[in-house]
């Protein structure tokens, strides 16, 4: 088992960039896929990024494909997500989440077995 804290959440200016990071306890984290997903208010969960396992392959969702970056660090357990070019659009409370799918980098929500309490990214106009 597997417990993710993300950290990094907050308030910026359209345009302007913010970084979070999700730590992951356990000895086991480069055998995790992990993702992030975003759910704004009154909509649905949704994918942003996917990173595999020794972070060779990422994968993005179409609208954050250029802005946004996923990165893991597996001495560190942990994974990240640098974010670019914001809009307000991108405002939602952000999770990260771990997979032990074996079919790859996975998008869907329902694959990732862990998930962390999320941490609020506002992005005024």
């Amino acid at each position: 088992q597997v417990q993710l804290v993300e950290s990094g959440g907050g308030l910026v200016q359209a345009g302007g960039s913010l970084s979070f990071s999700c730590a992951a306890s356990g000895r086991t984290f480069g055998s995790y896929i992990m993702g992030w997903f975003r759910q704004a208010l009154g909509k649905e969960r949704e994918f942003v990024a996917a990173i595999s396992r020794r972070g060779g392959s990422t994968v993005y969702a179409d609208s954050v494909k250029g802005r946004f970056t996923i990165s893991r660090d597996n001495a560190k357990n942990a994974v990240y997500l640098h974010m670019n070019s914001l809009k307000p659009e991108d405002t939602a409370v952000y999770y990260c989440a771990a997979s032990l799918s074996l079919t790859g980098v996975t998008t869907k929500g329902s694959t990732y077995d862990y998930w962390g309490q999320g941490t609020q990214v506002t992005v005024s106009s």
